[in-house]
């Protein structure tokens, strides 16, 4: 029987840590961007007050950030399940030779938010998500790309227990602050939320990047016809309802020096699942952890993505993690991402899903 070809971890260390130069004021503009974006009339006013820095500085040095391509994007960032979108990780089994071809039919949707090709026999590991209105669905969309991929096989990963999603990336402190436990996280909620025509009209004048501008919410009132005022308002009102979760800066995480993202894979017992499943969560080097059904060939319950300046700083976050829940080397396996075929931010409320289903059902 001939052997699988797996894919090596590509997962190095930059020289110079991030891809352009920065500095001690420009990691914790990023922390700020990341973390607390205002949901006010003029957030980077408040930041400036924040990082102890003139408004002007701060524009500047986001608008160098985004420029230099170190931060992908500022934007809402939307609850999926929250609005009724069904989404699912799925890990595939597809032609080590050429896993490309399957990666490029897979990015083609557009509810594909990422895709990586991860050290693995399931070498193709994706999120994909399907409006409420789907008429294939998460199932038949799965369906029809396992058939148009000719994958060997499909696991259908979703979300079982949401214990945190939180993509915020430690510019400032080392591996120690990436490695140590700091919050507790109760599991989210992950039921659809009702929302009306209103709430749509929003979600589509916001979605995707915002400006770095001193006043970046007016453009999206302007378009709906009410003031930045009601607009905050009804941000709020969709935070309350747990529609939106923030606002926040996304980075190019390699770029920003953290070239490496391990996901950590977990074999916890089904009655431990809850308690050690929030204590995974708490550690600041994780930024997703969930639960996830378990199948025969594959026994992991419990997923953590930990990212860091290197695979030895990752292996520094996984090995805690081990360490404080008292996990053994059999009781978990790290797989490393080898190419990242896609990452983006999902558009809702588009006519996107619709045409890629005429096309493919």
């Amino acid at each position: 029987m001939a052997s699988v070809k797996l894919p090596q971890s590509k997962a190095r260390s930059r020289k110079d840590g991030a891809a352009i130069p920065l500095d001690e004021t420009d990691k914790r503009l990023m922390n700020l961007l990341q973390s607390n974006f205002p949901l006010d009339p003029e957030p980077f006013a408040l930041l400036a007050s924040q990082a102890d820095l003139e408004l002007d500085d701060v524009l500047g040095r986001t608008q160098r950030l985004l420029d230099g391509r170190i931060i992908r994007e500022i934007t809402p960032i939307f609850d999926t399940r929250a609005l009724g979108y069904e989404s699912m990780l799925v890990a595939a089994r597809v032609d080590a030779e050429n896993p490309q071809r399957a990666a490029a039919i897979v990015n083609a949707h557009p509810g594909v938010s990422h895709n990586y090709l991860r050290t693995h026999d399931f070498n193709l590991w994706f999120t994909i998500a399907t409006p409420p209105d789907s008429k294939l669905g998460l199932k038949g969309t799965i369906e029809a790309l396992m058939a148009e991929t000719g994958a060997e096989s499909m696991r259908e990963l979703p979300t079982l227990t949401l214990f945190k999603i939180n993509m915020n990336l430690e510019m400032e402190k080392g591996t120690e602050a990436l490695a140590a436990p700091v919050e507790a996280v109760p599991p989210r909620e992950l039921e659809p939320q009702p929302y009306d025509e209103d709430d749509v009209a929003l979600i589509k004048a916001l979605q995707g990047p915002m400006e770095a501008v001193a006043r970046p919410y007016d453009t999206a009132a302007q378009q709906l016809g009410i003031s930045t005022e009601e607009l905050l308002d009804r941000l709020r009102a969709m935070v309350d309802r747990k529609i939106l979760r923030r606002i926040a800066a996304i980075l190019f995480h390699r770029r920003a020096g953290f070239s490496a993202n391990g996901m950590g894979v977990w074999k916890v017992p089904e009655d431990e699942i809850m308690e050690v499943g929030g204590r995974m969560a708490s550690f600041r080097g994780i930024s997703h952890c969930y639960q996830r059904p378990t199948y025969e060939d594959w026994p992991y319950s419990v997923f953590t993505m930990a990212h860091g300046r290197s695979k030895e700083e990752c292996d520094a976050v996984l090995d805690a993690i081990a360490e404080e829940c008292g996990m053994g080397q059999d009781d978990r396996a790290t797989l490393y991402s080898s190419t990242e075929y896609k990452k983006i931010r999902l558009h809702y409320f588009t006519d996107d899903y619709a045409r890629w289903e005429a096309e493919h059902s």
